[in-house]
Parts: structure tokens; sequence; C-alpha cells
């Protein structure tokens, strides 16, 4: 076999995800295996790298045809040098993860912030294959970024570039304390946690909502809610999705993307929250700014990392 192959790693708390790509983003085969976080540095380090080795060893490919590896994980990251200075999730600091891998596997190693590679992913061989400018936003937990511009990671200065959830859109007047610390982040009323905060709020308000019937409050509650027509719900979506709007009317004119993605479990809201953001977007878009943009789902899934990570080796 004479086939390119490319590898790509998925770095979370709980699992490590190991993908083999084609040129064209294919994904190939998986393998998947625990981190093992509390056992410290040492073992997350062997983890990743033998993750690697069993990817290649368990297909019909060779480490010949491999051109690199991709790496993506959370964190505050030395992008060109390849340390991690400090990854919350897995409780590691200041750990030269490309030289290590380097050592360990003998072939290119590039390392990456998991939001960046998951946006890369779907640039790459997703929702915006073919694009190659595009914002691509993860709802979760918070609120996750990347932004693709001539089929290249955006990485800034400091490798801050693409922290969509922290832009500072709220209003004085209604801004919130963001887990960062400043005031007024998208993340505070887009995520499914600024969601469930609202939807918490509006019980101990004591409005009139179906939600005060439920226990453990979760965004996926709160959206059902607001499609059956629940009134305090639809308010809450609908501010989520028009601050989502707004900041995409923001990059809209700062980097004229072909299209803006949206990933994340929020997302599965569908079209309800999709033709909200829509609209907030068309209206507050300069027209030579939103003319033929698009805003789309995100089509990979959890497959969008470990695809990105491997586009990492051709897309860098």
């Amino acid at each position: 076999m004479s086939e390119k192959i490319y590898v790509g790693i998925d770095v979370g708390g709980t699992a490590i995800k190991a993908g083999l790509c084609n040129e064209d983003g294919q994904l190939l085969q998986t393998y998947e295996g625990p981190t093992e976080t509390p056992k410290g540095t040492d073992v997350i380090l062997h983890n990743i790298a033998q993750y690697a080795r069993n990817i290649v060893e368990e297909s019909p490919y060779t480490w010949e045809q491999v051109q690199g590896v991709g790496v993506g994980i959370a964190g505050f990251l030395d992008i060109p040098n390849g340390i991690v200075k400090f990854a919350p999730n897995l409780k590691i600091s200041d750990v030269n993860l490309k030289a290590y891998l380097e050592q360990q596997l003998q072939v290119k190693v590039l390392v990456n912030n998991d939001a960046n590679v998951a946006a890369l992913g779907e640039a790459w061989a997703g929702a915006g294959r073919g694009v190659a400018n595009c914002v691509c936003y993860t709802l979760g937990t918070g609120v996750g970024g990347g932004i693709i511009i001539n089929g290249k990671i955006v990485e800034g200065f400091a490798g801050m570039a693409g922290e969509l959830g922290h832009i500072a859109i709220v209003p004085d007047l209604e801004a919130i304390q963001c887990g960062c610390g400043k005031m007024g982040c998208l993340e505070t009323v887009s995520s499914a946690t600024g969601i469930i905060r609202m939807a918490k709020d509006a019980v101990e308000r004591g409005d009139r909502t179906s939600l005060s019937q439920v226990e453990n409050i979760m965004a996926k509650d709160v959206i059902d809610a607001a499609k059956a027509g629940d009134e305090a719900a639809a308010r809450i979506v609908s501010r989520a999705a028009y601050y989502l709007g707004r900041s995409m009317a923001v990059m809209a004119v700062v980097l004229n993307p072909e299209c803006f993605i949206i990933g994340g479990g929020v997302s599965k809201a569908g079209d309800f929250l999709f033709d909200q953001i829509r609209e907030v977007f068309e209206k507050y878009t300069q027209k030579e700014a939103k003319e033929g943009v698009k805003i789309v789902a995100a089509t990979l899934g959890n497959n969008a990392g470990v695809v990105g990570a491997a586009g990492l080796i051709l897309r860098s």
C-alpha cells in the first residue's frame, strides 16, 4: 500500500481517542482507551503514545505510510513548540508533548487546542468540506470555537484566537460573571450551562413554567419545553440564539467567513434554534458580509476531534 495516512489523537480527561484518516479526511479506523488521569502525567503520556501505536498496528497500514500524528488537547498551550503549559482536566503542566511523542513514535507531531482541531475537522471533512473560510462554534458545557481562514487554523499571537465563548457581548445591565472572570461572555447565555442557569433563575423567580416540575434541569429540558410552547423556556432559548446571532454578525464583518458551523449538545435543538440564530444574524449583519453565508449544523459529532487532529499534518 502506498496510500498516505494521518493519525489523529483527541485527548480527553476520561478517554483518549485515536483515528486514522486518508488525504481526503475520511476516517478509516478508530481506537479508544482510558486516559487514566489519576495515575499522573507519565501514565497519560505513555497512553497517548501507546494508543497511537495501537491504531496503526491494528490497521492494514504501516508506519511507513504515516505522514505524522496530530494531537488535540484542552488547555493552555504553546502551540508552535507543542508544549502543554497547563491542562486542567488532565492535571498536567509544562510538558513538551510534541518532543515526547516525536521521540516515542519517530514521526512528525503537531499539537493544538481541542476546539481548534474540532473546527478543522468540520472544515476539512464535515459540514465545511470544500469551504476555505469558516467559523465553528461548539455549544456544550461552555462555548468553544475555532476559526479556519484559507484552510488553516487561526491561532493568534498567544494561541488564544477563536475563544468565541469569551466574546463579551452581553450588555453590562444584563451581564453576569463568566467562569473566566470577565463579565458578559457569550458562554454565560449560549452554553448548556448558561441555559440551565437561566432556567433555574426563572423557576426561582416564580415564572410560570413547566420547568418548575423538573428536578435536575438540563439544557435539553429547556429546549423541549420551549418547543412545546412554554413561554419562559422559549425566552431562554431565544436569548441564547440572540447572542449567538449577534456574535456571528461581529465575526462576519471581521472575518467574512463562507459559513458558520455549530456543533455540541445544544445544537441538537435543530432548526428551532438555528432559525432564530439566522434571523438575528440577518438583522444585524452588513449586507455585503452576509451575502451567501450559511449557518449549518456540524456533522462529524464526536469524531471531529480525531479527524481535525489528523488534519493538522496536512493543514499546518
